[in-house]
């Protein structure tokens, strides 16, 4: 059995072949290229990728670097549905806005203020919204990632949420013009 750093060593001498090939792989992307082609690197160290000698060294690095090209788009694509599902959620609160006879309307939510609501939750509350919402994990999936029981992971998202809705209400976005100095 060959060693994960001597096959480190070994697929090394095919570096710009895998790196243009992650390059083609990745749409031309270089920069996508060159974290997939790290992510390989990191997988033959760990141990996650083995060369079990039923192609050429070679063929099987490429195959390496492909396969790991797809998984890390469908890890952005996961993502991309569920920063998609965060903007349909936080739309509720816009809508619910122009519903409002108010005539002052605050501007919808936007990234800015989203990610300043998430610094401000505690940490197990943003933990639970970063699991479920970036990562794309179930609220069991996501007690599991944080070591606690479901049951408190389902109390920690929804505090997370009712906290999130508090910091993002009308009346908390609303400048009152007196700030103390």
């Amino acid at each position: 059995m060959v060693l994960p750093s001597e096959l480190i060593d070994q697929v090394s001498a095919f570096h710009a072949d895998a790196f243009g090939w992650a390059v083609a792989c990745s749409g031309g992307d270089f920069e996508s290229a060159a974290d997939t082609l790290q992510e390989c690197y990191v997988k033959v160290a760990t141990g996650r990728a083995k060369f079990a000698g039923r192609s050429s060294l070679k063929t099987w690095w490429l195959a390496v670097v492909r396969l790991t090209t797809l998984e890390q788009r469908r890890g952005r694509q996961r993502w991309q549905r569920r920063a998609e599902a965060v903007r349909e959620w936080l739309a509720t609160f816009g809508e619910a806005a122009v519903e409002s006879p108010a005539p002052d309307l605050p501007a919808p939510v936007g990234a800015e203020e989203l990610a300043a609501a998430l610094g401000r939750l505690p940490a197990r509350q943003a933990e639970i919204m970063s699991l479920v919402f970036q990562h794309g994990l179930s609220l069991s999936e996501a007690a599991t990632v944080m070591g606690v029981s479901v049951g408190s992971a389902r109390q920690h998202y929804e505090r997370a949420k009712k906290r999130l809705r508090t910091l993002l209400s009308a009346e908390a976005r609303t400048p009152t013009g007196n700030h103390a100095s």
